[in-house]
């Protein structure tokens, strides 16, 4: 899966595209790329009429015209505010695929063909034979003479003629030529356009039959264009990142919220006659306080209204919203980025709900939302959810729990067969409720083996693994570290496997800490729960290492 991020400097927008193919992130590019420009473009045009209008209000009457327009224009604007969640409501999120196909017309002007000149006339013929006079007539050599010059100007004149015919001929022909190369080249250009509107169809096509057919990458693509389709004020942010987990159904959405510097706040435009100018009024800080707590909850339970209303495959069982605002800390001058607001909605109770009468922050504490008391002071809060899947420490991995029996020692094990071992047994056990296991980079006993993903509302989150074969109990030190990896990772959990056992101070450090201590008989245990059988003899462990240790190696 290849990825690319695109970013629109004038409207403060990013995107995150994934595709199977160069071909189809660049196809993606260019269709969210020409959205924003056309966006920026109805900007740029607003703009520039307002200024144009500004320009032409010369009368008081007209300045007068100016200042009720622009005041009915910040009103609907700041009305728009408090609408954002019931307009969402009015409109099918289901996406129209037909409507990604490109019905541009072939916009290529056919060539015109071109008039041949005509033939020039011929000119009046040259008398001939000459009108000849007495002397001529008395006189052979004369008349030979003057008979010669006129045979001689006649031949003259009809080579000329014959010269400027063809030279119109051949300027026909040239211009034939050419546009008959030039409607060669038009109609290969409409041909290739004809193509290539096709073989977007065909993607679209194939995209849509990938989305029912509930393809992992197709559906993360159908929910972002969802979400991007969706209007909001062209000053608020639309950036965002999707995580699907298809075991549980879950989708978290990493969403940036618009930062109250993005939300309108001119409230009249008056227009004051006696000292000809213009004054703008704007709304109060306790009104643009209030009303910037209640838009950020209205886009929270309008994008999770936007993700089940199109969920037209039933794959969406959950949305975990996690709300963030870039902004300024006014105490140090320095961009700050917050999660500030999370939610974690249910299909089944969320689609039950009348949105058009609800009290958005009602609402969203009536689905168990976190946050703070006022959105505006940007406290930070812990996401219910949050994975980060794209780890640079994660690994390619291999099964390796088929190819084990009652004769296989795990105490005697290779370590990067056991680390992989460990990986694939408790995959297995987390994707019982939709988790996800990613090995690490190779460690050799230091650092994390596996990071697990636990979508589960209670007690998941991201959980580091270490595993040690070992032949000798494991001391309070490997415990320690991992509690000090726990928190170092921002982990909800640490758990540690091992081949033996622990000391008595080790399951003591790990008393009333978010560390789970397994040992060589309850990794047997877990094993067999999966199907899977092997022994652990650590005596023959350690005398196998013992031997290798002793065996010379080569220089």
């Amino acid at each position: 899966m290849l990825w690319k991020t695109i970013y629109h400097r004038e409207l403060k927008a990013s995107r995150n595209l994934r595709g199977a193919t160069q071909e189809e992130i660049e196809l993606k590019a260019r269709w969210q790329m020409e959205a924003w420009q056309q966006k920026w473009q109805k900007i740029q045009q607003a703009d520039t009429k307002r200024r144009e209008a500004e320009k032409r209000a010369l009368l008081s009457s007209e300045k007068k015209e100016l200042a009720a327009r622009r005041t009915r224009e910040a009103q609907e604007e700041l009305t728009a505010l408090e609408n954002i969640l019931r307009d969402g409501l009015e409109i099918d999120h289901l996406l129209d695929w037909d409507s990604l196909k490109s019905r541009a017309s072939f916009s290529v002007a056919h060539p015109a063909a071109p008039s041949p000149d005509p033939i020039p006339p011929l000119p009046p013929p040259v008398v001939f034979p000459p009108a000849l006079s007495f002397w001529d007539k008395l006189i052979p050599s004369r008349r030979a003479r003057k008979t010669a010059l006129a045979a001689e100007e006649l031949r003259d004149q009809e080579r000329r003629w014959e010269g400027l015919k063809e030279q119109v001929v051949q300027s026909n022909k040239k211009r034939e030529y050419s546009y008959l190369a030039d409607l060669k080249n038009w109609e290969e250009e409409k041909l290739s356009f004809g193509r290539s509107q096709k073989e977007q169809h065909a993607k679209v096509d194939s995209w849509r039959a990938a989305y029912q057919e509930k393809q992992l990458d197709v559906l993360t693509d159908y929910w972002e264009l969802v979400l991007s389709r969706s209007e909001y004020p062209d000053s608020f942010p639309k950036s965002l990142s999707l995580d699907y987990l298809p075991q549980s159904k879950v989708l978290i959405v990493e969403y940036h919220l618009p930062d109250i510097s993005s939300l309108p706040t001119l409230k009249e435009l008056k227009y004051i006659a006696t000292r000809n100018l213009f004054q703008e009024v704007h709304v109060s800080d306790a009104w643009l306080n209030r009303v910037y707590d209640d838009v950020l909850y209205q886009i929270t339970l309008r994008t999770i209204h936007e993700l089940f209303q199109s969920d037209s495959v039933d794959t969406l069982g959950t949305v975990v919203f996690n709300g963030w605002v870039n902004s300024i800390d006014r105490s140090t001058g320095h961009e700050v980025n917050a999660c500030i607001l999370s939610v974690q909605a249910e299909k089944a109770e969320f689609t039950l709900m009348n949105l058009a009468n609800v009290e958005p922050k009602a609402c969203f504490r009536k689905l168990k939302g976190v946050s703070g008391s006022k959105l505006i002071s940007l406290n930070p809060v812990k996401p219910i959810l949050q994975l980060n899947k794209e780890d640079k420490r994660f690994v390619p991995s291999y099964g390796v729990a088929a190819e084990l029996d009652d004769s296989v020692n795990l105490a005697a094990m290779d370590w990067l067969d056991f680390e992989n071992l460990i990986r694939e047994i408790f995959e297995k056990e987390f994707s019982q409720n939709g988790g996800e296991v990613k090995i690490t980079q190779a460690s050799r006993d230091g650092g994390v083996d596996a990071i697990a993903f636990d979508p589960d509302p209670i007690r998941g989150g991201k959980i580091v693994i270490q595993a040690k074969r070992y032949t000798n109990p494991v001391g309070v030190s490997a415990v320690r570290d991992l509690f000090g990896t726990v928190h170092n990772e921002g982990a909800t959990k640490g758990i540690l496997v091992t081949t033996s056992d622990y000391g008595p101070d080790a399951y003591e450090f790990a008393k009333g800490k978010p560390l789970t201590l397994l040992s060589g008989s309850e990794l047997l245990y877990l094993l067999q729960k999966h199907g899977h059988k092997a022994k652990i003899d650590l005596a023959d462990a350690k005398r196998l290492f013992a031997e290798q240790e002793q065996i010379p190696r080569k220089p």
